[in-house]
């Protein structure tokens, strides 16, 4: 099913990312893009895995053009870029919101532009209950998740009529 595939995680350098990226390692994937901000673990990494199949970007999920830049060509996608921490998120709850929520919706946006067979986003079990900024901000990039799954489903049908002359 994976080979040669590309897969890009978002949020790569995190212990999820980390989890991801040591399962598909030894796999046939052709290549794993690891996207995130943190550019000292991304050299960190480097060195580490010294892999030519795992290759860097540096952005962040909230500029919609560094997303775009890691898409071109990609099949998969584990989106686990977020702010997680509780008490981060109450101190700044719109910046969760930003990464959270924006950051999904990018790349959600990038992935159906670029013609990304899956994406799996993260959540976390304080989006059931979301009483904190964090689980309130997770709660909606699920909506955000499930609009844009459904958009990209009916756009096919629905295409067509937006077409003119």
């Amino acid at each position: 099913m994976f080979k040669d595939k590309i897969l890009l995680i978002t949020g790569g350098t995190g212990s999820f990312g980390n989890a991801v990226l040591g399962r598909f390692l030894d796999s046939e994937i052709k290549e794993i893009r690891i996207f995130s901000r943190d550019e000292k673990k991304q050299d960190d990494m480097r060195h580490q895995l010294q892999n030519p199949k795992v290759k860097f970007y540096i952005g962040d999920v909230r500029d919609k053009r560094s997303v775009d830049n890691a898409m071109a060509g990609v099949d998969y996608i584990f989106h686990a870029a977020a702010l997680k921490q509780v008490p981060s998120c109450e101190f700044f709850p719109i910046q969760a919101v930003r990464t959270n929520v924006y950051g999904a919706e990018n790349v959600l946006d990038s992935a159906i532009q670029y013609g990304v067979k899956n994406v799996i986003a993260l959540s976390t079990d304080k989006a059931c209950y979301p009483i904190n900024a964090m689980g309130i901000s997770k709660a909606m990039m699920e909506k955000v998740a499930i609009a844009v799954h459904d958009m990209a489903t009916l756009w096919p049908a629905v295409a067509p009529l937006f077409r003119y002359g």
